[in-house]
C-alpha cells in the first residue's frame, strides 16, 4: 500500500500551491502586525468612544423629545411631587376612610394649605403697601446720599440722569412693554394649565401609582419585568426621599429666615420667607439668592447696618444647610457629592433654565440609586 501524503510536504514540481493555504499565513501576520502597532489602550479607548457616542446621541434625541413636551413633563414632574407628598396622608387616612375618600381629602387639604399661604402672603403685602412705598423712597435717598459720600463720591447729576434715561426708555418702548404684558397674560394660561395637568396626574399617581407601574412591568419581555420592577421601587423610593428631604429644608430654612426678618423689623418678613422656602428647592444656590434679595430689601428700608446682618445671615443659613440639615436629612436619600450637586444644578439651569435647577439633582440621584441597585442585581429588595 502507497504512504499517505504528508499535508505539512511541500507540494510537487510544477504543481501550484492552494491559494487558501498561501494566502491565510500572510493575513495571520498582517492582522497580529496591527494588534501590535496598535496599543491596548488605545484600542480600549476607541471601543469605549464610539459607545459613549451612542449613548450621548440617545440622551440628546431624549431630550430633544422632552423639550418638545417641557410643559408635558413638568406637569408629571409635579404630579410626582404632589403625590410623594400627599401618599403618607392618604395612607394614614385610608386606615378609616376608603382610598378615593382619602385620597381626595388629602388633596383638598393639600390644595386649601397652599391657597391659604398664597393668600395670606397677598394680604401682608396689601397691609404694608403704604408704608412700604414711604421706607423705599426713604431708603433709596439714603442710599443716593451714602454714594455721594466717600469713598464713592458720585456725582449728584449722574442718578437723576439716570432716572430721566429710564424714563425716557420705558416711553419710547411703551408698545413693546404692552406687548410684553399681553403675552404674559398667555404665559399665565400655560401655568394655569400646567398646574392643572399636575395635579390631575398627582390625583391618580396617589390613588393608584403602584398598580399603573405593574401593568406598565406586566407589558415588557418576562425577562425583564423584574429588573424593570427593581428600578422602579428604587427610583421612587429615591424620589420620595428628595422630596420629603428638600421640604423639610426648605421649611426650616423659610422659618428661620422668617423670624430673623422680623426681630430686625424688615418689611415683607413672610413673603420674603416664602420665597427662601421655594429657592431652596435649587440646591447651594437658590438660598443665597433669596436671602440676596432681602438684604437689598433691608438696605432700602432699613439701613446697611441691617443688610450687613441680613448679609451675615446669609453665612449662617448656608452653613446650617450644608453641615447639620443635609447631611442628616438628605443623606439617606440622596448620596451624591456636593461637586456632583453643584454640576448638575449648573448643568440643568444652563440646559432649561431655573426648571433645569429644580429636575437636575433629584434626576441624578434617581438615575444613580437605579444603577448601583441594577448593577447589584435582582436579589436585591427596596422596600
Amino acid at each position: 500500500m502507497a504512504p499517505l501524503p504528508d499535508p505539512s510536504a511541500p507540494p510537487p514540481t510544477g504543481q501550484p500551491r492552494a491559494a487558501g493555504a498561501r494566502d491565510a499565513p500572510r493575513r495571520g501576520d498582517r492582522a497580529g502586525d496591527a494588534q501590535g502597532r496598535v496599543p491596548a489602550s488605545l484600542r480600549v479607548s476607541a471601543a469605549y468612544a464610539w459607545r459613549i457616542i451612542v449613548i450621548g446621541v440617545v440622551v440628546q434625541a431624549a431630550f430633544s423629545v422632552l423639550g418638545r413636551f417641557h410643559r408635558v413633563a413638568v406637569a408629571v414632574f409635579l404630579g410626582l411631587v404632589g403625590a410623594a407628598v400627599l401618599r403618607p396622608l392618604t395612607g394614614l387616612l385610608s386606615r378609616f376612610l376608603p382610598r378615593p375618600l382619602a385620597v381626595a381629602v388629602a388633596v383638598l387639604a393639600g390644595t386649601a394649605l397652599f391657597l391659604g399661604v398664597l393668600a395670606l402672603v397677598g394680604e401682608t403685602v396689601a397691609d404694608q403697601r403704604t408704608g412700604l412705598e414711604r421706607e423705599f423712597s426713604t431708603g433709596f435717598d439714603r442710599i443716593e446720599r451714602r454714594l455721594e459720600d466717600p469713598p464713592f463720591r458720585l456725582d449728584p447729576g449722574a442718578l437723576n440722569d439716570l432716572q430721566a434715561r429710564i424714563g425716557r426708555l420705558l416711553s419710547s418702548h411703551r408698545s413693546t412693554i404692552v406687548s410684553t404684558a399681553l403675552s404674559g397674560a398667555g404665559k399665565l394660561v400655560e401655568v394655569l394649565t400646567v398646574l392643572a395637568l399636575a395635579l390631575f396626574c398627582a390625583v391618580f399617581f396617589t390613588h393608584s401609582g403602584d398598580r399603573q407601574w405593574r401593568w406598565f412591568c406586566d407589558q415588557l419581555p418576562p425577562g425583564a419585568r423584574e429588573r424593570c420592577a427593581l428600578g422602579g421601587r428604587t427610583a421612587w423610593r429615591t424620589f420620595t426621599g428628595y422630596t420629603h428631604g428638600i421640604l423639610l429644608v426648605a421649611a426650616v430654612n423659610a422659618v428661620l429666615v422668617g423670624i430673623a426678618l422680623s426681630l430686625l423689623g424688615v418689611p415683607l418678613a413672610l413673603p420674603l420667607a416664602l420665597l427662601e422656602f421655594f429657592a431652596a428647592f435649587v440646591p447651594l444656590i437658590g438660598s443665597p439668592v433669596a436671602l440676596a434679595v432681602a438684604a437689598v430689601v433691608a438696605l432700602a428700608s432699613k439701613g446697611a447696618l441691617t443688610a450687613a446682618v441680613v448679609v451675615a445671615l446669609i453665612v449662617v443659613i448656608g452653613q446650617i444647610e450644608g453641615h447639620l440639615l443635609h447631611p442628616l436629612v438628605m443623606s439617606w436619600a440622596v448620596r451624591l457629592h456636593p461637586v456632583v450637586v453643584a454640576l448638575s444644578v449648573v448643568g440643568g439651569a444652563v440646559a432649561a433654565g431655573v426648571i433645569g435647577a429644580v429636575v437636575a439633582v433629584p434626576l441624578v440621584a434617581v438615575v444613580w440609586s437605579v444603577f448601583q441597585a441594577l448593577r447589584a442585581g435582582p436579589e436585591q429588595r427596596v422596600s
